[in-house]
């Protein structure tokens, strides 16, 4: 599934967060959305998602606006996981993560065999299948986030926004959420995140659009966007792209003046 946005503007009260940016991200793709602390990374993944009204400019899903979308239709074409971990009831992990099979059942229905199946491959996926019958308000800060991210692959969505998806994970299972990620795009998948991590942007993606102050300054491989000359004016650190034992890394020397 094609996701694009053309001239994209979002005002947030009176602060202008998005700045007629344009965005592209192409089924087979991992895209990362890269860049500091309020630069608008968070923004446009709602902005793509239909959370958040543009003030001008479009967005749209596989060629068609996003608002001439059906909701029940854009729910299981596109799941979104937010940046907040923030669940409100202490329901086990199978239960939140059965809340992405919803856009798939007719109203009322109970849990058939694929719901199941699809829940249950979430699950393993994410390494939480031993923790299904857990609430979720008994678990550490990964582990709700490895629930969450379970709810959205439930879902089974053609397209996938996740805003800082390894945020509180531990190194192995940030490893194995990428890699899952990865396989999803290998199979056709439009997946995209918003990273701080530069290094598993230059690991696992294939393209990466770099955002300062609501605008796109590089879009493109790692190799073109990840230079020290971006990464200093952006970022305000001397840094480069490399590679240590033949896996790419952006390794950050210092802050500069």
């Amino acid at each position: 599934m094609r996701i694009e946005a053309h001239g994209l503007h979002v005002h947030l009260g009176r602060r202008e967060v998005l700045r007629g940016l344009d965005f592209v991200a192409h089924a087979g793709e991992m895209t990362a959305v890269i860049g500091p602390n309020g630069a608008g990374k968070t923004t446009l993944l709602k902005a793509l998602a239909g959370l958040v009204t543009p003030s001008a400019g479009t967005v749209s899903l596989q060629g068609c606006a996003l608002a001439g979308w059906l909701p029940r239709a854009r729910a299981r074409a596109l799941a979104y996981l937010p940046q907040e971990r923030i669940t409100h009831w202490a329901l086990s992990a199978r239960a939140v993560v059965a809340l992405g099979r919803l856009p798939h059942q007719p109203m009322g229905a109970s849990e058939s065999s694929a719901d199941g199946r699809a829940i249950d491959a979430a699950l393993a996926a994410m390494d939480i299948s031993h923790l299904a019958a857990r609430p979720v308000s008994e678990m550490s800060g990964g582990e709700r986030t490895r629930v969450l991210i379970a709810r959205a692959l439930a879902q089974e969505p053609a397209a996938l926004l996740a805003d800082e998806p390894v945020a509180g994970l531990d190194p192995a299972h940030q490893l194995g959420l990428f890699g899952h990620l990865t396989a999803l795009a290998l199979a056709g998948r439009t997946v995209v995140v918003a990273l701080h991590d530069l290094s598993l942007a230059a690991r696992f993606c294939h393209r990466i659009v770099l955002m300062q102050a609501g605008r796109g300054v590089a879009t493109g491989a790692a190799e073109e966007v990840l230079t020290r000359e971006h990464l200093a004016a952006v970022y305000g650190i001397a840094a480069h792209h490399t590679r240590i034992g033949g896996i790419p890394v952006v390794l950050v020397a210092d802050v500069l003046p």
